[in-house]
């Protein structure tokens, strides 16, 4: 399947610079607001909106793409052959419901199984990180260059605070060999700090929608994507994913395993 890569790239920024606009002023209103699998897993009106007319842009755009999507408005998708989207609608939304502020939205593209493109935008700051290996990483419209190569005691690490509640995966003490712990409650707003070396290292549980765009990004940029066993990293199931520096990523991998 040949796809012009500069136009899509366009297209999604287009899309979630339309997203970003209309979330701005969501943030601000009255929510209908459910919760899913327990109190801390929230889902608003506005989650569903966009990501039902984010589905309905993309299908009308690329009709024979399938899309794996938070909400349930894409398809049911068993495997990664031909042009997959994934699509979070609003990656945050208790950063959304509570601070309005600290939420993105994040569409990945996979060709075939392997990384494509990606975008996520940071709302409230209006900035837009996308683009892909054979593409270019950009903020807007300036190319991003990859962070330094960093060792866990030399960044700062952001963990699911269950996780290091819980002292998962012998998560506490990878912190203490860090330079900190922080943690924003945002996949899509972590990925922005990895991607310019404020964090080295994102350790949490995601969902495929979660991971795609994010991991388009860094793996572009030289950073490194596995999983807590160190398996292939499958992009249809939900898992612990590792993401960061590689100095980083083999440190942890061995910690963990301890």
């Amino acid at each position: 399947m040949k796809i012009d890569i500069k136009e899509m790239d366009e297209y999604l920024v287009k899309l979630l610079r339309t997203v970003g606009d209309n979330l701005v002023v969501d943030s601000a209103k009255d929510k209908s607001v459910d919760t899913k699998s327990s109190r801390i897993d929230l889902v608003t009106n506005f989650d569903k909106s966009t990501e039902k007319w984010l589905v309905g842009e993309i299908k009308k755009k690329y009709p024979d793409s399938t899309i794996v999507s938070e909400e349930g408005y894409g398809d049911v998708v068993n495997d990664m052959s031909g042009l997959v989207f994934f699509v979070d609608p609003i990656d945050g939304t208790m950063n959304f419901v509570k601070r309005r502020d600290d939420f993105a939205s994040m569409i990945g593209v996979y060709l075939d199984g392997k990384p494509f493109l990606g975008a996520i935008i940071d709302v409230v700051k209006s900035e837009i990180y996308h683009g892909g290996p054979d593409y270019g990483i950009f903020r807007n419209e300036e190319e991003v260059t990859s962070p330094k190569n960093q060792s866990l005691p030399e960044g700062l690490v952001d963990i699911s605070w269950p996780m290091v509640m819980a002292d998962k995966f012998n998560s506490q003490a990878v912190v203490k060999k860090s330079s900190g712990l922080r943690i924003y409650g945002s996949a899509g707003i972590i990925f922005e700090h990895l991607i310019f070396g404020r964090e080295v290292l994102y350790m949490s549980y995601l969902a495929p929608w979660d991971l795609a765009a994010g991991r388009v990004l860094c793996e572009s940029l030289g950073l490194e994507v596995a999983t807590i066993d160190d398996s292939p990293v499958n992009m249809l199931k939900s898992q612990v994913v590792i993401v960061g520096t590689k100095k980083v990523i083999s440190e942890v991998l061995r910690t963990v395993k301890k």
